[in-house]
Order: structure tokens, then sequence, then C-alpha cells
């Protein structure tokens, strides 16, 4: 299941690998205004396993999932971001994890970069508020001192793992989920427009007593942020707006309120840097424009 919003001549690719390894591909589309459904129609023009529906208006990540997986009919559903290129096999084996055990709630597998190197959100610790802190100001460098203190939740910077593991996320740009789970969890937190809406799914995931599991053998090429770069700063207001989302939907109660009120200054604060470093670029590029 894809949830498409402009990603052009990926999402064809991105199909195309699909097809070969599911029964069923549903793409959703948040009324995209580039070519990439008449691009993907125009090399498929007849696949009685590929499903589109076209949405008159962008309503967001979590949302399109719900939407394409009430029209889903397998046992186990997989989420695809349309800028990922599944390797060959990679389905089967995802499959062959899920079913060792019944309490497996969903698997994921190693996203790559264009260069081969492991992408940060493939496998995931929760970024709680203190581990947040923790790595705003550096002091995940304590970690090889007091491990258990200063934790740092980025795993890809961690040795890869020879078989598959239990750990506490993976990311929403590749999940194989179990349909029994997901009647039992719930569906995705239409709250969230853009990013940690995967997160959230996995707190709850994991509150419900479903394993959540990294299949480091499978490899997905994942084209990051290909769907988003035209518009940054609005990716990014909806990514900060997810993240207080989720630190007050599952933290609020945990921490001290001066925790708290930290991490918020925190994320208002890297959204309001990110924002300014956007803006000075768009000025430069169009002062180099009118320079040319």
């Amino acid at each position: 299941m894809i949830v498409n919003y402009n990603a052009g001549l990926l999402l064809t690719d991105c199909v195309d690998a699909a097809l070969e390894q599911t029964q069923q591909v549903i793409v959703v589309d948040n009324a995209s205004s580039d070519s990439s459904l008449s691009e993907l129609t125009r090399e498929f023009p007849s696949e009685h396993c590929l499903q589109i529906i076209r949405l008159d208006k962008n309503v967001g990540f979590a949302a399109g999932c719900n939407i394409g997986l009430k029209a889903a009919t397998a046992s186990f559903i997989l989420f695809l971001n349309p800028d990922c290129i599944l390797a060959p096999g990679a389905v089967d084996r995802l499959l062959q994890v899920i079913k060792q055990d019944n309490y497996i709630g969903m698997v994921g597998g190693r996203l790559l970069n264009s260069d081969g190197s492991e992408q940060g959100g493939s496998r995931r610790a929760i970024p709680t508020p203190w581990r947040s802190l923790v790595r705003a100001l550096g002091l995940y460098r304590l970690a090889k001192y007091w491990p258990r203190l200063f934790f740092d939740f980025h795993l890809h910077q961690q040795p890869l793992p020879e078989k598959p593991i239990e750990i506490e996320a993976i990311s929403g740009a590749l999940m194989l989920v179990r349909r029994q789970a997901i009647e039992e969890v719930g569906a995705w937190d239409e709250d969230y427009f853009l990013h940690c809406e995967d997160l959230d799914w996995c707190m709850r995931f994991r509150q419900r007593g479903w394993k959540i599991i990294f299949v480091p053998d499978v490899q997905i090429l994942h084209h990051k942020g290909a769907c988003s770069q035209a518009r940054p700063i609005f990716v990014a207001w909806h990514k900060h707006r997810g993240m207080m989302r989720f630190y007050q939907k599952f933290f609020h109660d945990q921490y001290p309120a001066i925790l708290m009120w930290l991490v918020f200054i925190g994320v208002w604060m890297r959204f309001a840097a990110v924002v300014t470093f956007h803006t000075i670029s768009y000025l430069g590029s169009l002062a180099g424009l009118r320079r040319g």
C-alpha cells in the first residue's frame, strides 16, 4: 500500500518492484499535481493487481494509509513509501520473519541511501523527552561512560545485527504489518498530517504487547525526501507539529513539567532554525538568478 504525493517517476519504479512481490498494490494519491499518476497509468494501463485511489485533496500520510487500509484484503499489509525500491525477495523475507511468531505485529528492513549507507530511520529507539534532550545537548557523547543514562536513539550508528532483532520502532517508509494487530491496536492516528505517525503506531503496538522486528538482511533503496523537497517549510511545520503531538500524547504525564517545557522550546527553536535556513537558501538562489 503506497500513499503518493508528487513522487514523479519514482512512483512507477516503486510500483514496478512491488508488483513483482505482492498480490495487490494499492496507490492512494493525495491530489498530486505532477505527472506521477499519468506516468504510472501509462506504464501499467491494464494491470489488474494495481488499484489507484485518487483523492481530491491532500489528507496527509496517516489518513491516506487508513484509506488504503480499508481497500486492502490481505492478512499482512505492506506500507511502502513511493520513493522506496524493494530489493528482490524483500517481501518474502519479511513475511518469513513475521510468521515465525504470532506476537510479531510489524517488521521492517534496512533503508539505504543511494551510496549504500544505512539511513537513520530503519531501526530506532523511541525518542523520549529525555533522549531528545540528550541528543540536542550532545550528551550522547557520554554514552560510552554511562550508556543507560545517555543512550543515543540513533541505532543505525551501532553495529548491524546479524539476525532479526526486536526494537522499539521502525520507519513508516517500510512496514509489513499483521492485520490482526491492526484490528487490536487501531488504525493510524490521523491527527498527524506528516511525520511521527509511525512512531505513534509503534508506541501503540508495543503498549498492546505486539513485537516490532528489524530485519537487517532486507534492503530497500529509499530516496528520502523526494516527495517533499519542493515544500521544505511546509514539511518542516508538520514534522515539528507532529513531534509536539507525539510528546504530549505519550509523555505529558510521565515527565516533570520543566523537562517537557525544555523539549517543547527545543522543538520550536529547531523549527525556527530550519525556516531560517531554507529562507536564506531561497533568497540566495533568487539573488543568484538575478545576477545571472
